[in-house]
């Protein structure tokens, strides 16, 4: 059995915060990525920028989450204009066979632009996928399958750690295994492969992590949990052992995060403060963005959504070459939605 964690009034007093700390970022821009969408319901971006400067944003759509015809779509945003959806990818195996995809992320290196993402019926049963683009996401490798066991970055983007990268990646199986998080780290080019577990006795259940950096060997790794809040795990060398998981206090109902550094040395992390509900959507009618310097101590600064009713959650954020924050969010299921932040 989970354990459950008790929540008082005050874990969460840090997170009602002055206009001060509201002030610190302003809203620039905003809007939907698709314009007559080709699909009935979409879930899950993810953005990078590319070396023109434009920004390129994937998620999967098709009927409805899990159905055969979802597939992994694409759109360009140059200037304040996004191009219609391009088809980048799907989980058809041969004439009679084919399967949903899931959860794509982005990741460019120098000017290679990785598109990974899930196929298969359901999480416990997925397996990762991946394509490669050298014209900025306007044409695509063919599908190279990841070697058994690894699933490759599960929601949130990698992050560099010398000559290697740290792929923030989780399981869902079913039975006593349950949830676990991991990190997988692999060569620049993704060839070789190492998985190693967050807290392999944790009695608690996480998935998709997302990586902070401190300092040259600090990092942390924030995930999603059963258990009313975001859960957490350190590392102090560089990524290749992670310590015990622990709360933070950060009050979030079983719903995707994500978090980035900034250039200023602190940290954003964008999230649905609110429980979860009855169904297993519910509390995602809020969004808001959190900052910090520590990793311990946490702000808010910027509401996003604030909502009775609806979906507005599987935040993706980045820092881009200006200075300006991007972030992409599902929008009710029917869309994604874009938001730009300048800091004061």
């Amino acid at each position: 059995m989970n354990k459950r964690i008790a929540f008082s009034p005050l874990m969460f007093v840090f997170l009602l915060v002055g206009l001060k700390a509201q002030n610190r970022y302003v809203v620039v821009d905003s809007g939907l990525v698709c314009e007559n969408p080709p699909f009935k319901a979409c879930h899950a971006s993810t953005i990078v920028e590319l070396d023109n400067g434009n920004v390129l944003c994937a998620w999967f759509g098709g009927d409805h989450e899990g159905n055969s015809n979802v597939s992994i779509w694409t759109s360009e945003m140059s200037g304040s204009t996004w191009s219609y959806p391009a088809l980048a990818a799907d989980g058809i195996i041969n004439d009679s066979i084919r399967y949903a995809c899931w959860n794509p992320v982005l990741y460019r290196d120098k000017k290679t632009t990785y598109l990974f993402y899930k196929v298969g019926k359901s999480p416990s049963t997925w397996w990762g996928e991946y394509k490669t683009s050298v014209d900025n996401g306007k044409t695509w490798s063919k599908s190279i399958k990841l070697p058994d066991g690894i699933l490759g970055p599960i929601k949130n983007k990698p992050v560099k750690a010398g000559n290697k990268i740290l792929n923030p990646s989780s399981t869902e199986t079913t039975g006593n295994v349950k949830w676990k998080s991991f990190v997988e780290i692999s060569d620049k080019k993704f060839g070789k492969w190492k998985k190693i577990p967050i807290d392999t006795i944790s009695h608690f259940k996480v998935i998709q992590p997302t990586i902070l950096r401190y300092t040259r060997n600090k990092l942390q790794a924030l995930m999603r949990s059963d258990s009313n809040e975001i859960l957490q795990s350190w590392s102090s060398d560089n990524g290749k052992s992670w310590g015990k998981i622990t709360s933070t206090g950060i009050q979030n109902p079983n719903s995707g995060i994500d978090a980035v550094d900034l250039n200023d040395g602190s940290k954003l992390l964008v999230y649905n403060p609110t429980q979860k509900e009855k169904d297993w959507w519910g509390g995602r009618n809020k969004l808001f963005v959190l900052e910090t310097t520590d990793g311990k101590t946490w702000h808010d600064v910027v509401v996003l959504e604030n909502h009775p009713t609806g979906e507005f959650s599987y935040p993706a954020i980045i820092q881009l070459k200006n200075g300006d924050i991007f972030i992409t969010y599902t929008y009710d299921r029917k869309n994604i939605k874009y938001v730009i932040l300048k800091s004061n």
